[in-house]
């Protein structure tokens, strides 16, 4: 039986263990949406996870919903990647581009001048979001025309196109979360009357059209797409998640993404039982899971065919070794706490300053 240290094909690449690190928002790029000059040594002293997913890259000037996100749309972006997709590989890892765009979730202190973020539909998500001059209530976003839909499925077209220059090993569509390819799906956020609503095969259209997009320039051999069935977002809610998540689940195997990255529920009682191992059978490549994993429970998973990998976030931060540590201790592995004060804030604290395991460190 496979365990977390099986390599594992994952299209013309294999990955050398099933211990993955989950996208992780960090906030310090540059003023321009360049990751900033430690992310090639923060991502590259995580290399030996078999697979790095970035943190969410947002696609074009107004996907950004959060102060100093990095994008990947822009010369600039291209060659600041590639600072840290050649660190990675020199250290022998592998990395994918995660592209993000928030939809309703920005503001307009983010956006282009000042304009309203879109959205399938003028919903407001509640709740504050943390601009650059603090927080401030979300607005009621407006409404995509259905002609500016393309426009948008360009994006996604092009940022993909810049990952490939940036030397990424592959891309990952975010699809989870309450972000704009789940507005479009959940039937709580998408109250459309076109092709883009309505049916639960409108509402899977625009996702589908992303994925296609982003197929379009690397082949479906190296493009996952992440999803959250049980993760209800700023009242993104759907009437029938089961239904709604089996199906473009099915879909996206048809187009033959190399892996679905579904995540576990966490803190809805009502939607627990939709755990991945509820979507395994419609999985046509690799079923990545994810959140609130232990090396125990992850050994179970992979042992038990429930998932092909395992990503972990948090303990990433602060264990920049943590495949290594499971490798050399499994569940006696000593794990650093990571301090939540330094998530989202600069300079290398919290970030760069956490130390591998020394040779000789023993078991917790």
């Amino acid at each position: 039986m496979p365990d977390l240290f099986t390599p594992l094909p994952l299209g013309p690449i294999t990955l050398k263990n099933r211990v993955l690190m989950a996208p992780l928002t960090r906030c310090r790029a540059q003023p321009d949406a360049s990751p900033g000059d430690l992310a090639p040594l923060y991502y590259s002293q995580r290399a030996g996870a078999g697979l790095i997913i970035s943190e969410a890259t947002c696609i074009a000037p107004e996907a950004h919903g959060y102060p100093t996100t990095p994008g990947i749309y822009t010369p600039a972006h291209v060659t600041a990647w590639r600072r840290v997709t050649d660190a990675v590989h020199a250290a022998d890892g592998r990395i994918f581009c995660q592209l993000w765009h928030v939809g309703r979730y920005s503001h307009p202190d983010f956006q282009p001048g000042g304009a309203l973020p879109v959205a399938p539909s003028a919903i407001n998500p509640g709740g504050t979001c943390r601009t650059p001059s603090g927080p401030k209530p979300r607005v009621t976003p407006r409404a995509l025309d259905t002609h500016e839909i393309p426009e948008i499925i360009d994006q996604y077209r092009h940022a993909a196109a810049c990952a490939l220059d940036s030397g990424f090993d592959g891309v990952e569509l975010h699809g989870a979360n309450g972000y704009l390819p789940e507005q479009f799906l959940r039937d709580g956020t998408n109250t459309r009357t076109d092709r883009y609503g309505g049916s639960l095969l409108n509402r899977s259209r625009f996702m589908l059209e992303a994925a296609e997009a982003i197929i379009s320039i690397w082949g479906n051999h190296r493009v996952g797409v992440r999803l959250s069935p049980a993760g209800a977002h700023g009242e993104a809610d759907d009437s029938n998640p089961l239904a709604t998540y089996s199906h473009i689940v099915k879909e996206l195997s048809r187009l033959g993404v190399v892996y679905q990255h579904i995540m576990e529920p966490w803190g809805d009682d009502d939607l627990k039982d939709l755990t991945a191992a509820v979507f395994r059978p419609l999985v046509n490549g690799a079923l990545i899971t994810n959140a609130n994993f232990n090396y125990e429970k992850a050994t179970a998973y992979v042992r038990d065919g429930l998932a092909d990998a395992v990503a972990f976030g948090k303990a990433y931060i602060s264990n920049p070794d943590l495949a290594e540590r499971f490798q050399r201790f499994g569940k006696d592995a000593p794990i650093t706490p990571w301090d939540t004060s330094t998530f989202y804030t600069t300079g290398e604290r919290g970030y760069t300053d956490y130390p591998a395991l020394p040779p000789d460190a023993p078991p917790r």
